[in-house]
């Protein structure tokens, strides 16, 4: 029993990040349209950014802040290039971000080096014993600010004006534009804030895993597992998909062989793809905001 809670506290951890990345599918999608697969490189770009700006004698929070507004500009940087390209095809908006993740992955190599990075955990190298397993502070912190970040994003999505924008432009751009929303400035918010998302899971979790400049790949794909997992039309969906699959990983990882691990987010998104393509929570209809 103590190793199956150990095993569920180490898929939460992972989880959440997980979940993190998947969010930022799926608010730049139902914005824009677009599946952006630079999300990943996000994640790499705020956890790489803070390892050298406190390398540099940056105090904490300032660099943690300024980690977090740079990964947005990279953001607002991907949405300019995809309004450039506007007019292009779905499919080649989808090309542009892989060429936009590829050349960050190369610029990170360049401005930064290929070697692993950590963090010093912000609360402590201590641990808590639950249930007779052992979750370090840092994962409980992951957890932590996941659910402040997904709590913060329900009340701005529900009791926020420009949160409702966003769910009118989702639900019918050409109907939130006649009734005078920018849909300009609900794109650039919808990059940056996803950028932003994914810099804090990268952040947070590099204390545990540690970071370098190509640790984007395997994190946005199952980062966009999650979202398909959940419904790439359901922000909160996303949550529950990073969740499952997290578990999922880990219970794998515990029980049967942790060279299969990599493998579980795939073939659980395989299988919501064959059974139900709209993910497990998805919603249509028409919705009031």
């Amino acid at each position: 029993m103590t190793e199956l809670f150990a095993f569920l506290l180490t898929g939460l951890t992972v989880g959440f990040v997980y979940a993190l990345v998947g969010m930022g599918f799926t608010v730049i999608y139902n914005a824009s349209g677009i599946i952006n697969f630079a999300q990943g490189e996000f994640v790499m770009a705020g956890g790489m950014i803070m390892v050298f700006l406190l390398a540099g004698g940056i105090p904490y929070l300032p660099a943690y802040l300024l980690a977090i507004g740079l990964t947005a500009l990279l953001g607002v940087l991907l949405w300019k290039l995809t309004d450039l390209s506007r007019d292009s095809s779905q499919e080649s908006l989808i090309i542009l971000t892989l060429g936009y993740a590829i050349f960050l992955r190369g610029a990170a190599e360049v401005v930064f080096d290929k070697e692993l990075h950590t963090l010093p955990p912000l609360l402590g190298e201590g641990h808590l014993t639950i249930l007779g397993a052992t979750l370090s502070y840092q994962a409980l912190l992951v957890m932590a600010a996941s659910v402040l970040i997904v709590a913060g994003l329900w009340f701005f999505f529900r009791r926020t004006r420009t949160g409702k924008a966003m769910i009118a432009v989702s639900l019918d751009p050409d109907a939130a534009r006649l009734m005078g929303i920018s849909l300009k400035k609900i794109w650039v918010l919808s990059f940056s804030l996803a950028a932003a998302i994914a810099s804090v899971g990268g952040i947070l979790l590099t204390p545990i895993t540690s970071t370098n400049y190509e640790v984007g790949i395997m994190l946005g794909l199952k980062g966009f597992a999650a979202a398909i997992t959940g419904g790439l039309s359901n922000p909160f969906g996303a949550v529950a998909g990073g969740l499952i699959l997290g578990i999922m990983e880990a219970l794998v990882a515990g029980y049967l062989s942790s060279e299969y691990k990599d493998a579980v987010a795939f073939v659980i998104m395989l299988l919501i793809l064959f059974f139900r393509p709209g993910g497990l929570f998805s919603h249509r209809g028409v919705q009031r905001v």
